[in-house]
């Protein structure tokens, strides 16, 4: 196992895990709104993934401590926006480490699979949501009315 590989795996999760708090937040904030209640379920399920790898390479992995490094958007256009911002980062990301593991195809298939549910359904539905001004369905996916 390399200091890269730990580096890369440590990264990306670091980054569910952030993702994963700030989607908590604005549910917690603005109540149960799509995509974020969606999303964050996914991304519970990014860090799922990821976790096979650490055991498999003997990586430690890193504490979640995100929920304190975390601020609630003021909006839930804010938080949209915010979401196209990580899911862009996020995509970003994956680039540049599976450039750093090339050595490594079980841990770039994982890292393609994350990459390709952030490009091509995390970011769409978050820019929808910036469409929308904010307007979001609740947890059924009903319309907010109005305000």
């Amino acid at each position: 196992m390399s200091e890269t590989l730990s580096s890369v795996l440590t990264e990306a999760i670091n980054d569910e895990y952030k993702a994963c708090a700030l989607y908590r937040l604005v549910i917690s904030t603005f109540g149960e709104i799509r995509p974020f209640i969606n999303i964050v379920e996914a991304e519970s399920r990014h860090i799922e993934a990821l976790l096979p790898l650490f055991k498999k390479y003997g990586i430690t992995v890193p504490e979640d401590d995100w929920n304190s490094c975390i601020e609630a958007p003021s909006s839930i256009l804010d938080a949209c926006h915010l979401g196209v911002e990580a899911e862009i980062e996020n995509a970003e990301m994956y680039d540049r480490l599976l450039d750093s593991t090339k050595e490594y195809p079980d841990v770039q298939d994982v890292l393609i699979q994350l990459q390709r549910a952030s490009k091509e359904n995390h970011l769409p539905a978050f820019q929808r949501c910036v469409e929308r001004g904010g307007g979001q369905g609740e947890g059924r996916g009903q319309r907010r009315r109005g305000g």
